[in-house]
């Protein structure tokens, strides 16, 4: 790809999806582009048909790579998309996402006063009408309560709605794709190998995507329990570099009751039910997949977390 490097390089990692990353495309296509400009980077995982012929309609609105490669999971992906980057910051979007027109302009305008920071931006429901994408959603939304108190004192972003500067990604050696082969915490891992640096981290609420994950009783069960066997894995590597976050991060389950009421009344009746006994499904399949992690570990098998988003 010739030309002069744009200010931005969009990385998104994409699986079996064909749908999904043309909805993202369209969503791009519709961005306010930020100064510099902009190219989309989209790393296909092994999906079984190849994603050629659905790239073809956005590129005439859209500077795309298309990069094909055997499956080895997201952050591998992720961390391929960044080799490839030609862009002066990465801004990490996944194929379910959609982000609002100023998404980008949000983050430049960030940057210009903290050019070196890890940013964050607002992850919203997508499917309003799909209780299990609203209570995942709220899940999200509670870490996002515990761990970024506010904007200047966050410190912890998903990996669906974050940017970074190129260079500092690639000195923190991006994502750890071999303990976290196929996602659950590789996002948690990274912040915490950044804060560790401490280099800065700040969440920007108007850097707006809309998620778009459609999901079952079945793929609730298994995400809840994924987030628990990559939360083992976390607290296994932070012990290893010296920190103690496991009792650290207890305040999120110890403070559930007052961070999560006010978000619930904020949903209307019928899905304030719903999501009851699924909260009680996240906080059972979360502690299985914790332990059975653990026991796996005990065992001395470093079994590489399962996909949450399958």
């Amino acid at each position: 790809m010739s030309g002069p490097p744009p200010r931005f390089s969009v990385i998104i990692p994409t699986f079996n999806r064909a749908d999904e990353i043309c909805g993202a495309l369209e969503a791009l296509g519709r961005l306010n582009p930020p100064p510099g400009g902009l190219e989309v980077v989209v790393v296909d995982d092994g999906s079984l048909s190849p994603l050629d012929c659905l790239m073809e309609p956005h590129r005439p609105r859209l500077a795309i790579q298309l990069h094909r490669q055997s499956n080895a999971g997201p952050a591998a992906a992720r961390n391929q998309g960044a080799r490839l980057a030609r862009g002066e910051f990465l801004a990490f979007l996944d194929d379910d996402c959609q982000p609002e027109p100023d998404w980008l302009c949000a983050l430049d305008q960030v940057f210009q006063q903290q050019p070196n920071a890890l940013l964050g931006g607002r992850v919203v429901n997508g499917l309003r009408e799909n209780v299990y994408s609203v209570t995942s959603q709220m899940i999200v939304d509670l870490v996002y309560r515990q761990f970024n108190p506010t904007p200047e004192t966050a410190t912890f972003f998903c990996s669906n709605n974050f940017a970074m500067p190129v260079r500092r990604f690639l000195e923190l050696g991006g994502f750890d794709d071999q303990n976290f082969r196929l996602a659950g915490g590789e996002d948690r891992d990274f912040c915490a190998r950044w804060r560790q640096r401490e280099w800065r981290l700040r969440y920007v609420e108007d850097a707006v995507i809309r998620h778009y994950h459609r999901m079952s009783l079945g793929k609730f069960w298994k995400q809840c329990f994924h987030y628990g066997r990559g939360a083992r894995t976390y607290h296994r590597l932070e012990k290893l570099r010296g920190e103690n976050s496991l009792v650290r991060d207890s305040g999120l389950h110890f403070n559930l009751p007052r961070r999560l009421f006010p978000l619930w009344r904020q949903l209307p009746w019928r899905s304030r039910l719903a999501t009851i006994p699924l909260l009680a499904v996240w906080q059972l399949a979360n502690l299985l997949g914790f332990f059975y992690q653990g026991w796996l570990e005990q065992r001395g098998a470093r079994s590489p977390t399962a996909p949450d988003a399958v």
